[in-house]
């Protein structure tokens, strides 16, 4: 059975909670699933990961959560090669913060792929200004994603 990994930044729990809402529907589409909400890199590279999902809060003006920071400093300082790594991408955010809206999210996006990683699809960006559960816009969004980037192995 493949491994989907979902990596979680959160600040007060929001992103950890639609971590947990879309875990059944990749369980349903046929993989094994953890979720780490204190992600180290060790956590991404040190066991097979066949498939990545990033939920990922922005803090303060476009920063990553606090339990996130550890894992993103080990990444950009290790640099390690990460070309066989397929990977979905879910930001939350606030509009209303203007240019460093989901900041964290595009960060992220931008480091993985400086180290090779392949995002499949779109990035999905949570607007909590047009959104107050960002888990209704993360369920259709996973379905889609599973269903368009042909996930499904069950």
């Amino acid at each position: 059975m493949p491994m989907l990994k979902i990596f979680v930044g959160t600040m007060y729990g929001g992103a950890l909670d639609v971590a947990e809402q879309v875990k059944p529907l990749f369980e349903e589409a046929g993989y094994e699933v953890a979720i780490f909400d204190q992600p180290t890199l060790e956590d991404l590279t040190g066991s097979a990961t066949d498939l990545a999902l990033f939920c990922v809060s922005t803090t303060g003006s476009g920063d990553y959560p606090g339990n996130f920071v550890p894992f993103v400093r080990e990444l950009d300082e290790q640099s390690p090669s990460l070309t066989s790594l397929r990977y979905g991408l879910i930001a939350l955010g606030d509009s209303s913060y203007g240019d460093t809206f989901c900041g964290a999210g595009r960060s992220l996006d931008e480091l993985l792929a400086g180290q090779g990683a392949v995002r499949l699809g779109e990035r999905l960006e949570v607007d909590a200004m047009e959104t107050f559960m960002a888990d209704d816009a993360a369920l259709p969004w996973a379905e889609e994603w599973i269903e368009s980037q042909q996930l499904k192995v069950a």
